[in-house]
């Protein structure tokens, strides 16, 4: 892994508790000793990138992992609002959801996505997408306020 000047800060955005898990453990299993961040619905994602209420000092997210399907806000909907601001739309959205459909890839992406990846049923898979994701977007990808 690169070294950086700091951690690396990821925002996950998901409402199941067992793909958090899964998530984090394959974080883990990879060696990624970074930040990971969890909001479980779109309203408190918002909140976190936003800084309101209890996120005041929240950090700033380099990678945000957003999957579409949430309560209280949708997704598509977190989505639309970071690509349109100002201060966020800069942050790499990588969509990660179970959802298949040509509409909300197409969604995605016309709301600026930089990414859709379709989640895998096998936790061997779903390793290799998160290995994927650090190698890209971590290690070769030069994200803005990482040296």
């Amino acid at each position: 892994m690169i070294q950086k000047e700091r951690p690396v800060e990821i925002l996950l955005i998901e409402d199941n508790s067992g793909d958090v898990l899964l998530t984090k453990e394959a974080f883990e299993e990879i060696d990624f000793r970074d930040n990971i961040n969890v909001a479980r619905d779109g309203e408190e994602a918002l909140d976190y990138l936003f800084k309101r209420g209890i996120y005041q000092n929240a950090v700033r997210p380099d990678l945000i992992m957003l999957d579409l399907n949430l309560p209280r806000k949708d997704g598509r909907e977190v989505l639309e609002v970071v690509k349109n601001d100002p201060q966020l739309k800069t942050i790499p959205v990588i969509v990660l959801t179970t959802s298949k459909s040509d509409r909300d890839i197409r969604i995605s992406y016309e709301n600026y996505a930089n990414c859709y990846i379709v989640k895998p049923v096998k936790f061997e898979e779903f390793l290799e997408i998160i290995k994927f994701v650090v190698d890209f977007w971590i290690n070769l990808v030069k994200l803005p306020g990482l040296k």
